[in-house]
Parts: structure tokens; C-alpha cells; sequence
């Protein structure tokens, strides 16, 4: 059986009011695993959860392991050692999460600084593979630019190569393709699914976008007021969803012939995206999207 890279149990958060209610996930290397819901649903709050970014007056119970290591209760210098390190957040506004008066290079080598020692030549030896990695055009030169001088996907991509600094075990994405075109949104979700296979990654996907799960997550959990109320593999969640919510969500999606009555009626193939491009074929081009 495989050892998970992470494993959720039984988690709870109380901000006021139990806002999660007992959820319980194991993220596995090489594997995307999603989490959806509507917003307000709880989803985010448990990626936050996991870095322990939550607001100061959050209760939190249960646990929440890397490899054997409890994260809940552990102090700030200890989670200071595995945020950005062992563990990176990729967050859904790449123009909130990279510094818009530093340049990419100074963003990337700074990671590599604290947790690796890296400095100099071999800092941005580095930073320019990172962004090679992640298809920025020129990377050379892209390290002296600064986040306003690229558009809205090349800015996710960079937030990528930041949070891919220290070569982590885990990867959380809240919302990563939200603020982008459907057309830019394929080529960040073919990212994170080469990158979940190459670096044996274990990712957790966040988003309200079923449509999106459809395209790279291997398995995907649904929750309801803080609750999980299903979770399968791809293929079993979205040829025959089982709880009523699922299929509300499912036949809520542009296009879908699933309806909320019959859970299997025209349910696509998996692997077949619902919303977006599908992964296949060469590598999205992107230019100035939308959301420049």
C-alpha cells in the first residue's frame, strides 16, 4: 500500500462556527487529487489548514501529517521550515502572490536562499531552469523583468516555478486557473499535470470548476458545508455520481449533458474535459489574456 505525502484526518475548523466538520484526505505522490465545492464550502480553508495560514482565532482539531511529521500544533519556526520547502502553495491571483517592485529573479532566489542556501551564480542557475521549466519565453532576460511585464498566464507560470524553488513533496493549488482565459487555463492545467508525473509531486487541486477536474485530477472529493459528500476516482465520479450536490454541480457546467435527475445519462468519458482545451497535442501558446 502506498504511504501518502500527505495525510488529512479527521479535520476541524472553527472560526466562530465550525466551518470544517471532520474531513478526512490522503494525497499521494504523482497524483492530483481534487477538492471541489462552491464557494464558502470549506475547500480552501483546508489547503490554508495545512500551512497553518489560517486566521489567528481559528480552532483547528484533528490531524495533518507529512511523512509521519504532525503539522497541527507545531510551532511557527518548525512550519517556517516546511512552508515553501517540503510544502508550496500556488494561490488563484498570481498578480497578489508575486511582489510587483521585485523582479522574478530576485522572487525565485530568495526561496532558494532560506531554504537551500543558494546564492549567486548557482541561485540563478537555478531560478533559469525553474523558468525554463515552466515554458517562460527568455528566461534569462525574464529574471530582470518584473510581474506587470507578463501576462496573466506567464505570471501563474512564474508563481509556479516559485513554489517549485525547493522541489516539494507537496503541492497545494487554490483556484490556479480562475483568473485566466479558457485557452491559457489548458496550458497551466498540462503543467501541473507533467510536473505532478515528472517530479512525483503530490498535488491538491482547489476549485469550484468541475469542469477543470475533468481534464488532470486522478481523483476527486466533493464537499458541501464543510463536509466531504463524495469522492471517487475521476472516472467513477463523473460517469455515475452518486450524491445529489455532484450532479447538481456536474449539470450546472456549460454544455453538460448530465442531468440532475439521472446521474449516468450522457455522462462524458473521463479524461475528457468538460470546460477548457483538452491536454493533448503541443503546448498552448500565450500572449496577453484577458486578465492582463
Amino acid at each position: 500500500m502506498t504511504v501518502p505525502a500527505l495525510s488529512i484526518r479527521d479535520l476541524t475548523i472553527d472560526i466562530g462556527r465550525p466551518l470544517v466538520r471532520g474531513i478526512s484526505l490522503d494525497l499521494e505522490a504523482r497524483r492530483i487529487h481534487g477538492l471541489a465545492g462552491e464557494s464558502g464550502s470549506g475547500k480552501t480553508l483546508t489547503s490554508l489548514a495545512v500551512l497553518g495560514l489560517l486566521p489567528r482565532q481559528a480552532r483547528t482539531g484533528g490531524s495533518i501529517s507529512l511523512a509521519g511529521e504532525e503539522l497541527i500544533g507545531l510551532r511557527r519556526r518548525s512550519l517556517n521550515r516546511i512552508r515553501g520547502n517540503r510544502i508550496a502553495m500556488i494561490f488563484q491571483d498570481p498578480s497578489a502572490s508575486l511582489h510587483p517592485q521585485l523582479p522574478i529573479g530576485r522572487q525565485l532566489t530568495d526561496h532558494m536562499r532560506v531554504h537551500l542556501g543558494l546564492r549567486g551564480d548557482a541561485a540563478k542557475a537555478r531560478a533559469i531552469e525553474l523558468l525554463e521549466t515552466v515554458q517562460v519565453p527568455n528566461p534569462d532576460a525574464a529574471l530582470k523583468r518584473y510581474p506587470h511585464q507578463f501576462s496573466g498566464g506567464q505570471r501563474q507560470r512564474i508563481a509556479i516555478a516559485c513554489a517549485l524553488a525547493c522541489d516539494p513533496e507537496v503541492l497545494l493549488a487554490d483556484e490556479p486557473t480562475t483568473a485566466l482565459d479558457v485557452t491559457v487555463q489548458a496550458g497551466i492545467l498540462r503543467l501541473l499535470r507533467d510536473l505532478a508525473t515528472e517530479r512525483s509531486l503530490a498535488v491538491l487541486l482547489v476549485t469550484h470548476d468541475l469542469g477543470v477536474m475533468s481534464a488532470i485530477a486522478d481523483d476527486v472529493a466533493v464537499m458541501k458545508n464543510g463536509e466531504i459528500v463524495e469522492r471517487a476516482d475521476r472516472a467513477t465520479l463523473f460517469r455515475s455520481p452518486q450524491h445529489e450536490y455532484t450532479r447538481t454541480l456536474l449539470a450546472a457546467l456549460p454544455g453538460s449533458k448530465i442531468a440532475s435527475a439521472d446521474a449516468g445519462a450522457g455522462a462524458p468519458d473521463a479524461g475528457e474535459p468538460l470546460s477548457g482545451e483538452p491536454l493533448s497535442g503541443e503546448p498552448v501558446e500565450e500572449g496577453k489574456d484577458a486578465h492582463e
